[in-house]
């Protein structure tokens, strides 16, 4: 993977609905959060940015050890998750290059689809790449310089979702990992999950 790429992980929220920190839900012994920047750095980004929100403390220490990361705390994490893209917008308005956006909450990530979208967005008439959620373009996803740029001006819970799917069909590279459509948002997801060997359980 070339340099080129910077990268932000979206773990400033709350986790109202299910209770308890999904950052520090744990699979194989290591936190998600932790895991989600491991597999980020080994694809050689230029900066990776953590955005920290809910349970801030509690989520950096978990990152103590990790491979170099850059940790930016969101004031106004509470209005939704564009308060995170937004900071992240203008502490990467130097950087030129694409730009991977993920959150922490999709266990079944692997080095395999973040490869997929790096390689994908290259090619792209775009310069993007987004996973696909039924017929939806999400996340995790590669976004090119000028459409990332454009999250800046983003307000409330909207993500990047309907930037790239504004985009010509033809000019985005889509993967398609249904593997990734399992997220953690309630307790029957949690339950789910660790059923499936995908989240160890909670002790």
């Amino acid at each position: 993977m070339s340099g080129r790429h910077a990268a932000v992980i979206l773990a400033a929220g709350g986790s109202t609905r299910l209770g308890q920190p999904k950052q520090v839900l744990r699979r194989d012994g290591e936190a998600l959060v932790a895991r989600v920047a491991r597999l980020v750095a080994g694809t050689r980004p230029a900066r990776l940015l953590v955005m920290l929100g809910g349970h801030a403390d509690t989520v950096a220490s978990a990152l103590h050890g990790v491979a170099p990361v850059e940790l930016h705390r969101v004031a106004a994490w509470r209005s939704g998750l564009a308060a995170s893209l937004v900071q992240a917008g203008h502490a990467l308005q130097a950087h030129d290059g694409p730009v991977l956006v993920t959150g922490v909450d999709q266990p079944a990530l692997a080095p395999s689809h973040l490869r997929a979208l790096l390689e994908g967005a290259a090619r792209a008439a775009s310069g993007c790449a987004a996973v696909l959620h039924g017929a939806a373009p999400g996340a995790p996803a590669v976004l090119a310089a000028e459409l990332f740029a454009q999250a800046r001006h983003l307000s409330g819970d909207r993500g990047f979702g309907a930037l790239l799917a504004a985009l010509p069909a033809d000019s985005l590279a889509l993967l398609d990992a249904p593997e990734l459509g399992q997220d953690i948002d309630a307790e029957a997801d949690l339950r789910t999950a660790q059923a499936a060997g995908l989240l160890d359980p909670v002790v």
